[in-house]
């Protein structure tokens, strides 16, 4: 937590991901919805359209569809990480409900914070960072406008 009162980070990425080839961090997804309940009508329309389409578009992902009674539609998203989230996705339709799967899938599991600067390193220079005037010899001395000869 910074002095703000909003928790902060450096900018970094998920074990190193895209320093090879990249893996999405997300792991499992379970549709969980009711055969007979109209909450679930989204739900269930996206699944006889659509879940066999992101199934193949998403083959690291795992899909699991589970019908049960009276319960509330949800999606649970479970990453490599460890973290789940859930959504609930009570009369959605389906074009909403693949847009909440696409998002989910594109996410890393970290939770969404404020970034405290857009570049990081690891080992920082003892001579500190680039600009134009970096290695500008000093007896040139600071740069002025030029002057304009008034004839």
């Amino acid at each position: 937590m910074t002095s703000r009162g909003t928790p902060s980070r450096f900018l970094q990425s998920v074990l190193q991901n895209g320093v090879g080839r990249y893996v999405f961090q997300l792991k499992r997804v379970s549709l969980i919805f009711s055969k007979k309940a109209q909450s679930s009508l989204g739900v269930r329309e996206f699944i006889e359209e659509g879940v066999v389409d992101y199934a193949k578009k998403n083959p690291s992902t795992v899909v699991y569809v589970s019908p049960q009674a009276s319960r509330i539609p949800k999606i649970v998203a479970e990453y490599l990480n460890g973290s789940v989230r859930e959504e609930i996705v009570t009369n959605k339709t389906s074009p909403q409900i693949s847009e909440l799967l696409t998002k989910l899938t594109n996410q890393s599991g970290l939770d969404i914070i404020r970034i405290r600067k857009p570049f990081h390193t690891d080992s920082p220079s003892i001579q500190g960072q680039w600009h134009p005037f970096t290695n500008r010899p000093p007896s040139i001395g600071p740069i002025r406008p030029q002057k304009q000869d008034n004839k």
